[in-house]
């Protein structure tokens, strides 16, 4: 499974009202952490009224808990706006 469908069905908890993935690997060519096929660079957009009243920092750490350490440890960055 593509780590863009993965991210997309973890962060189904959160029944999102938006959810933008885009792999920007392509972006970070020969930088670090960078390999041939992309899925190493993520941008994710995420809005839902679960996150609403959460602080910023507990926002992102819903979505790398709903993500897991499994997930998150096989890319290599992950930008995150949760709005």
């Amino acid at each position: 499974m593509r780590k863009a469908d993965e991210i997309r069905a973890r962060l189904a908890v959160f029944q999102p009202t938006v959810l933008e993935i885009e792999d920007e690997s392509e972006q970070h060519r020969g930088h670090g952490g960078w390999q041939e096929g992309g899925e190493t660079h993520f941008r994710v957009t995420l809005r839902a009224d679960a996150l609403g009243p959460m602080s910023r920092v507990a926002r992102h750490r819903a979505v790398h808990q709903a993500l897991g350490p499994e997930l998150v440890a096989r890319i290599h960055a992950l930008s995150l706006d949760l709005g």
